[in-house]
Order: C-alpha cells, then structure tokens, then sequence
C-alpha cells in the first residue's frame, strides 16, 4: 500500500472511531461543536501511529483507539489556537473556525471536552498493557512541559521587542509542534512493547521539518489549499525558520531533516518505507 493509499485509509478508520466515540454523547450544540472540530484534516498524527505501532505487528484494531485520541488532542489545540485571545483565526481547514461557527465559549468548552475524550479514549481495553504509560506520557507531552508550553512560548514571543534566534524558535517548536508528532511515533513501539529510541529519533527531527514545511507554507502556499489565512506570521513580524533561514535556507533544513528522520529508521529495513515516504510528504505538501 503507498504512503497516499495508507494515509486515506488511517484517515477513514480514525473517523469511523471517532464518529462511534461521540455517538453515546448526544447532539447537543456542543457535541456537535465537537463533531465539526475533528472533521477532516490529514490525520498525520493518527497515520505515523497506526504505522509505527505496524512495525511491530500491532493490529490497526488495537492502534486506531491510539490514533483517534492523538486527533482528539490535536483537534482541542486547534480550537483553542483559533481563539481570538491566541492566535485570532477564522478559518481552519477551509471552514469557519469553531468560535466563528458557534461561539467564543463554546469553542473553549469544545476544546476542553476533546481533551478529556483524549484520555478517555487510551483507557479503553483494547489498547492493553501501556494504557497508563500512554496516558501519563500524552499528559506530560499535551501540557506544560510539552505543547501548551511552546503555545504559551510562541504567545509571549509576539510580545517581546527582541526576535527570537534560531536555537530558541527550535525550541518552542519542539514543544509546540514536535511533542504530540513525537508521541504519536513512540506511541507504536509503547504499544509494541519496543525500544522507542529509533522512532523518537525519527519523530523529532519529522517534527522540526513539519515545522519548517508550516513556514515555508506561510510565505508561497495557496490559501485555498492551505484552508487558511496565510502570511500571518509576516504581517505580525514574528521571527520564523524563513524569516531566519531565508526560503532556500529553510527548505535546505527541511530536506537535511527529512534525510535525519529516514536514517533513523533504519533498523526497521523495508518495513519502514511508508514512514519514509511520510517524512518526504511533509516537504512536499502543499496544505
């Protein structure tokens, strides 16, 4: 199956599990606020840990539980991110934004419950064994030694009158970005019973490329692909890996990191070529 093929059925298995998840919920305006927030979208995260949880024979049943809840996380920080007090979006995937659609309080309250069905979802029995490590290691990526600290990093950037160097937009962006898609990777070896090392190896620097890929998006993307306001971060004179590296520069990084994150992979052998193939697409995207 190529890396396309594959990234479409995780995708469509992920929805499916979601779609049964919130089914018991209701169809309150805020179930369905929370519906429309995990609608659409790649499923990167979903996809590398079906995939990497493959390497070690771990069946799409056991993992999909796993992939649903990385989007359900994924999907809270979105709706919290496209909050006028962060980052003030109105469209998000090509849709209005859940603030937009409902209203302010109702995205934050969207936002929170995605969260809790996160956790709720690693619990569930088929996952097995790593049920607790997997919750208590999504806690510490998802919060403020992870994500929600790079959020706070990057919010107080914009305020600061000395642009951030290079070395410090790197870090935020480990955690900002690089956590949840490094959780995502280690997720399948936890679940496998594996060494993780190789895959958080491939995760981080996976990470810092999609980061960098981000970037390059915002200056020469097309915004009807990317479904969202572009050249943002220009007009609001952050520093970023193109505003630093200059565009040749940043996809020189991008093209050193994708060949970073496919060496690592190489005690897996031919097993691992969709994870190569995804670490390629993450340069090569246009969304």
């Amino acid at each position: 199956m190529s890396f396309s093929e594959g990234l479409a059925v995780s995708a469509d298995a992920i929805q499916t599990y979601l779609d049964e998840a919130l089914r018991d919920f209701g169809n309150s305006d805020l179930v369905q606020a929370m519906r429309y927030a995990v609608s659409g979208g790649k499923r990167m995260r979903g996809y590398l840990v079906i995939e990497s949880a493959a390497l070690f024979d771990v069946p799409m049943e056991r993992s999909v539980p796993v992939a649903a809840s990385i989007e359900a996380m994924h999907a809270y920080s979105l709706v919290h991110d496209d909050l006028p007090c962060m980052d003030d979006d109105d469209l998000r995937r090509g849709h209005p934004t859940v603030h937009v659609k409902w209203d302010e309080a109702t995205a934050v309250l969207v936002g929170d419950a995605l969260q809790s069905l996160s956790f709720e979802l690693l619990t569930r029995g088929i996952v097995g064994e790593p049920r607790l490590e997997l919750v208590a290691s999504l806690a510490k990526a998802s919060g403020a030694k992870g994500m929600v600290m790079g959020q706070a990093q990057d919010i107080a950037a914009e305020t600061t009158l000395q642009p951030l160097t290079l070395n410090q937009i790197t870090s935020l962006q480990d955690l900002k970005t690089g956590a949840l898609i490094e959780w995502s990777c280690v997720a399948g070896a936890r679940l496998g019973g594996a060494d993780p090392e190789p895959l958080r190896q491939y995760a981080r620097a996976l990470g810092l490329a999609f980061q960098i890929a981000d970037d390059i998006l915002d200056v020469e993307g097309d915004a009807d692909l990317a479904g969202k306001r572009l050249n943002k971060d220009a007009d609001a004179g952050k520093a970023t890996f193109v505003s630093l590296l200059g565009l040749t520069g940043a996809k020189a990084r991008a093209s050193e990191l994708v060949a970073e994150a496919e060496a690592a992979l190489a005690p897996y052998g031919a097993k691992a070529d969709c994870l190569r193939d995804a670490a390629r697409f993450v340069i090569s995207r246009q969304m």
